[in-house]
């Protein structure tokens, strides 16, 4: 059986934020607002998408 996979979607700007935030964002494959990417669902994961849960809508992938 395939891991759990999480949708991450970036609806809000980095320019403002701390600027661990925005390499955060580049780490999960985001840096542009719209642009959706797919990551294992795993504590590593989790831990980033905790750190910029203001600038992304996450929801399960299928």
């Amino acid at each position: 059986m395939a891991d759990k996979t999480l949708r991450v979607t970036q609806v809000k700007s980095a320019i403002g934020c701390p600027a661990d935030q925005g390499k955060t964002l580049r780490a999960l494959g985001l840096g542009k607002i719209g642009r959706t990417v797919e990551q294992v669902d795993n504590p590593c994961v989790r831990g980033m998408i905790f750190k910029v849960k203001h600038l992304v809508n996450v929801e399960e992938a299928n």
